[in-house]
């Protein structure tokens, strides 16, 4: 009996649970069942804002966080005790993997329990990197590091390993910075107030009052010195710097129905000029009061002031009252950012008076990033060109985060959404998205799909800006710290399929720069195979079957929009070039990975490994010309492939995990794959035996209907995400299969419209076949 998975049942779920036991064969029902749980299970929650303080922890290039403490503290004393806390958000249990680097001793709690102690090798070499599997429990965890003060060192860096994808968010704790962004440190204190015994605080309720322990100073500081209230807002968030400019920008909530006469009332340091929306409507050319009466609609409006800073101080104060009852008019921030407090306001600056300032539609916005003037100090000193949005708090900045999900070191996703992800599976996903959305001619699939790029795309420039401001980025992180094939060409290429339907003009320079990456700076062989270098890593000097999806389709999509012949061929050269080292031709089927370290292949034909290749090889078919001087060769190899393939489909349709070991499991998107490859293979006329492997494709798919989706569109039976050995017993018994896994239900979806295209295109030839028989005939 062909094993499923041996990981749960003999079957995903029982013969009564299937799509199609629910749909029969109905394939646009099962395509509308499938994406329609996606979206509905992926909210469009897009980025959540919080402040974030400048003067507080940042992270490294490798996302952990820096907790230097010697640098902070240089006049601390050797056996001084500083403590860092932190806390985790999660929506679920999941495991994650954190690094610790020691610069003294550390000792590390995780929800109030001793995890971690430094050893005296690990406190005296900084490269020294502790791993820690920890489980996160659903809801709030806590962090807490205790310090040591050394003549060596002070302090460590943390966060979770291999941070661009697996992201841990750390949220300030207490009650006062609640909704902030980032740990929290203490001043030192004296570890021994009494001779002989050494004194560490316990960990004090993180959700509570941070004065709790009144003899911490806890930083950074989140509250201006009276002393600096006393000033203008602008002066104490930018300095006094006469002549500069700075914007404000809040929103105006008129709750009554109609219009209604509001009175504005305030007093201005210095030239002050006021727009709602777009139209300016009040103007003051030197300090004092002013009072601004206008008619507001209902509902929000957005309101922004352009503040000139004079030679003594620099703000404005503002209020907004109903004209026939006094009541007050709320102002309230433009953007939900958690951890603002009070504030009602967002300012950008400080910009040169008289040179080109931004327009109304740049100015009320969150996704863009503002250009200061080159005699700007800033700039000057060495800061970046550009800004983005602060709040009234000491160095605070408005920070967009990527909240939705955190990807456990199990390789799978627990998630509130993935909308707003920029990583490869997505990209499967986004396809699939896009080619069903059109198939069933359902546009709000299709703009579901392409808003989600878009979320991703609309703030490329601002992501850059963030790393540099932060160290490191807290959104779109595998497209702005892009090192290998799997950061960016699998969304790269839905990112050009999607193109048509976005907004965003941000395509073009992403495409750019990906096309950079792959053709002049990637890593490649000396025949130009690409490879991954991975220094230092397990998998370093290798060449994965995998990196064929992770290239060839955004290549050819990008010759496509650019016309760009170098790319095509490009697209062509490598999959031959990795056939000559991965393809078994006996078998003929692909080898998951060649080790260059051993300089040979696993050997080992991996399912997913398989189903990439093929799935790649129809993008380039599609894109090659028919003329070009390597199609003949590559047609070729597709059918070598479909032959090896086609011979180890099992007697339920599917395809095993090891495709030449029937004692693996039965797994569900290599199957997907493969019936998407032969069924375009089939529609396209590349085949040369048609009714074998349109048949094998018909029964892929029906054995995904029957074993793989559910009558709720769940997708069962996917591979998680894997890594290579030379054993089969690896992929069969340490990767685990997945329900909903990114990595299948993309697939399971274009599989699914490929096949309900060929059923399509061979009804049609059937009745051009009757129409040109009665013709004939007549």
């Amino acid at each position: 009996m062909e094993r499923i998975c041996d990981h749960s049942m003999s079957i995903y779920f029982q013969a009564e649970e299937s799509a199609q036991h629910r749909f029969g064969d109905k394939d646009t029902a099962i395509l509308k069942l499938l994406a329609d749980r996606y979206v509905g299970a992926n909210p469009q929650a897009g980025f959540i804002f919080r402040a974030f303080n400048k003067n507080g922890v940042l992270q490294n290039a490798e996302g952990l966080y820096e907790l230097d403490l010697a640098s902070r503290f240089p006049e601390a004393k050797a056996g001084q005790l500083s403590y860092g806390a932190g806390l985790v958000w999660s929506d679920e249990e999941r495991s994650l993997d954190i690094n610790v680097r020691c610069l003294g001793p550390v000792r590390l709690f995780f929800n109030g329990e001793l995890v971690f102690r430094s050893n005296v090798i690990e406190e005296i070499s900084p490269d020294a990197t502790v791993k820690l599997s920890l489980v996160f429990a659903k809801g709030w965890n806590s962090l807490w590091l205790s310090m040591t003060c050394t003549p060596a060192g002070f302090g460590c860096q943390i966060g979770s390993d291999e941070a661009k994808v697996r992201i841990m968010n750390v949220r300030a704790p207490f009650e006062e910075r609640y909704g902030q962004a980032g740990w929290i440190f203490s001043q030192p204190v004296d570890a021994t107030p009494e001779a002989g015994k050494r004194v560490e605080l316990a960990q004090p309720d993180l959700m509570g009052s941070q004065q709790q322990e009144p003899g911490l100073g806890w930083l950074p500081i989140i509250d201006w010195t009276e002393e600096e209230r006393s000033r203008g807002q602008l002066e104490r968030i930018f300095g006094q710097q006469p002549g500069k400019v700075a914007y404000a920008w809040t929103t105006l909530y008129q709750p009554l129905p109609g219009k209604q006469a509001i009175v504005l009332e305030g007093e201005s340091s210095g030239e002050l000029t006021l727009w709602l929306e777009g139209q300016q409507v009040g103007e003051s050319t030197a300090a004092g009061p002013f009072r601004i009466e206008l008619v507001l609609e209902a509902g929000k409006h957005n309101f922004v002031a352009r503040s000139v800073c004079g030679e003594q101080s620099w703000g404005f104060e503002l209020t907004a009252a109903n004209a026939n009852d006094g009541s007050a008019v709320k102002l309230s921030s433009p953007q939900q950012v958690h951890g603002s407090g009070e504030g009602q306001w967002f300012y950008v600056g400080p910009f040169v008076a008289g040179a080109a300032s931004p327009a109304w539609e740049q100015l009320v916005r969150t996704d863009q990033l503002y250009s200061l003037n080159k005699e700007s100090e800033l700039v000057q000193q060495g800061q970046s060109l550009h800004t983005y949005w602060q709040l009234d708090r000491p160095n605070t900045w408005v920070r967009p985060y990527y909240e939705n999900a955190m990807l456990s070191n199990k390789w799978t996703v627990g998630t509130v959404s993935n909308y707003a992800r920029w990583d490869y599976p997505l990209g499967v996903t986004i396809y699939g998205l896009l080619q069903t959305g059109r198939f069933l001619e359902r546009p709000d699939i299709v703009s579901y799909a392409a808003q989600h790029v878009e979320a991703c795309t609309e703030m490329y420039d601002y992501s850059f800006w963030d790393r540099e401001q932060y160290g490191f980025p807290a959104i779109n992180q595998q497209l702005v710290m892009m090192k290998m094939l799997d950061n960016c060409g699998s969304f790269g290429s839905a990112m050009l399929e999607s193109r048509q339907g976005l907004a965003t003009a941000n395509v073009e320079p992403i495409a750019e720069r990906i096309a950079d990456f792959m053709l002049n700076k990637l890593e490649r062989k000396p025949d130009g195979a690409f490879y991954r270098t991975c220094e230092g890593e397990y998998a370093a000097n290798t060449m994965w079957a995998d990196d064929l999806y992770m290239s060839t389709p955004f290549l050819c999509r990008y010759a496509r929009l650019t016309g760009n012949r170098e790319a095509l061929d490009e697209a062509a050269k490598q999959f031959l070039r990795f056939k000559s080292y991965l393809f078994m031709p006996d078998e003929k089927l692909m080898s998951h990975v060649y080790d260059f370290k051993y300089d040979r292949a696993t050997g080992i034909p991996w399912g997913r490994g398989n189903g990439w290749t093929i799935f790649s090889l129809t993008e380039v078919l599609e894109a090659l010309p028919q003329t070009h001087e390597l199609r003949d060769e590559l047609l070729d190899f597709f059918n070598e492939l479909c032959e090896g393939y086609a011979a180890r489909q099992s007697d339920r349709g599917l395809w095993h995990q090891v495709v030449n070991r029937p004692d693996t499991y039965l797994e569900a998107s290599c199957t997907a794959m493969f019936a998407y490859g032969f069924a375009r293979g089939v529609r396209f006329g590349w085949v040369k035996q048609p009714a074998a492997i349109m048949n094998a494709a018909f029964r892929a798919w029906d054995g995904l209907t029957r074993y793989a989706i559910d009558r709720q569109g769940n997708v069962h039976g996917v591979c998680s995400g894997s890594r290579y050995a030379f054993t089969a017993d690896y992929y069969d018994q340490d990767l685990r299969t997945v329900v909903n896994d990114n990595h299948g239900i993309g697939i399971m979806m274009l599989a699914g419209t490929e096949v309900a295209k060929l059923k399509r295109h061979l009804q049609t030839q059937t009745e051009k076949t009757g129409q040109d028989a009665s013709k004939t005939n007549s």
